[in-house]
């Protein structure tokens, strides 16, 4: 957990939502001089603080409507500081809460130095990386559908299909002759066609990222994809996700922001299981599972070390440790301006410890 703990004039917190915002404003000496709720627009907010714009920090809490404030601040050259939501939930827990009390406490986590900083995403990237994961939205929703399809026929007992469903092979599934009951053929007949059209749009989608997505940094991208498996799409995913892989000092933290190690707590000197979970990219996440079972596909030696470590530890933990190592190789490779090496990245097992039962900040 990393804290704001520069010293300003004016400490700013905003309870900020999508119509309203309640500002609550203090000097040095934690004195209120503002606390009023205003319109969620950016006039509202200027003239509210311009009497002392001179010294001012802004701070708010990470939720879905920050982007315009983060933008406005940055227009106007005010220092703005996002809130890490869950650590502030912790935080400041109280009996009583509304928009008076938050946007007070924040201003004064801000004052103190407890303020819990999130990643604020710099603009004109941020709107790259929300259309990334507007489409793995659109992909998970087009897995659901198939997967719904499978699932009627094991309600009835049904032969399993034999291969995955892909857009290819989907028009030889005799629906008639499969399921008998109006019903059941026209529940699976929807499913198949709203994939169908997801198919088309998800394809356009890609096209249109692989065609226009800016990036900065093509040599970083060009490394990723040198990982077997990691494509075009993935290869963005992975890039917009960490952004700028310097930001992270060690690669405890890489690994902890991409939720891949579990966090111990420990009181006394005993263990009392782990925790944090929540706390990190989900997305980035689901972007490094998903070059691992790409890199099982295309690494024969990725194979059979799952097929020695399956056995042993599950297949599960398997996964989770190989996702691990990945984003490790991924970390030091970025950092060092290297390729992808597969024979060094086998050369040495890194044990339970360094994978497993570390405590990280983010």
């Amino acid at each position: 957990m990393r804290f704001y703990v520069q010293q300003h004039r004016f400490y700013c917190g905003v309870d900020l939502h999508a119509r309203t915002m309640c500002v609550c404003l203090l000097d040095a000496q934690g004195q209120v001089l503002v606390h009023e709720d205003i319109a969620a627009n950016p006039n509202s907010f200027l003239q509210l603080i311009a009497p002392y714009r001179d010294g001012i920090v802004v701070g708010v809490e990470c939720m879905y409507g920050w982007y315009w404030l983060a933008d406005l601040c940055q227009e106007h050259k005010l220092p703005f500081v996002l809130g890490h939501a869950l650590y502030m939930r912790a935080i400041h827990g109280a009996k009583a809460k509304n928009d008076r009390i938050d946007s007070d406490k924040i201003a004064r986590l801000l004052r103190g130095g407890t303020f819990p900083i999130a990643y604020a995403y710099p603009k004109g990237m941020r709107e790259t990386r929300d259309l990334l994961r507007r489409r793995m939205y659109l992909v998970r929703q087009r897995a659901a559908l198939l997967t719904h399809v499978q699932i009627v026929g094991s309600q009835y007992n049904l032969p399993p299909l034999g291969k995955r469903l892909s857009a290819a092979n989907r028009a030889e599934l005799k629906i008639a002759e499969r399921f008998h009951d109006p019903s059941v053929c026209k529940s699976v007949t929807v499913d198949l066609s709203v994939a169908d059209h997801l198919d088309g749009v998800i394809s356009e989608l890609e096209a249109c990222l692989t065609r226009t997505a800016k990036v900065d940094d093509q040599d970083t991208y060009e490394r990723l994809r040198t990982v077997p498996g990691i494509g075009k799409v993935l290869g963005l995913v992975l890039l917009y996700e960490m952004h700028n892989v310097s930001r992270f000092e060690t690669v405890g933290q890489f690994l902890s922001y991409a939720r891949l190690v579990r966090c111990v707590h420990e009181s006394a000197g005993k263990k009392l299981g782990t925790g944090g979970a929540k706390i990190g990219n989900a997305h980035l996440k689901w972007a490094f599972s998903e070059a691992t079972c790409l890199f099982l596909r295309y690494s024969s030696r990725a194979r059979k070390w799952k097929q020695k470590q399956a056995p042993r530890r599950g297949a599960g933990k398997a996964m989770a440790i190989l996702a691990a190592r990945l984003a490790r190789a991924v970390y030091h490779m970025l950092r060092k301006k290297e390729a992808f090496d597969e024979d060094r990245f086998w050369g040495g097992v890194p044990g339970r410890a360094a994978l497993a039962g570390k405590t990280f900040a983010v």
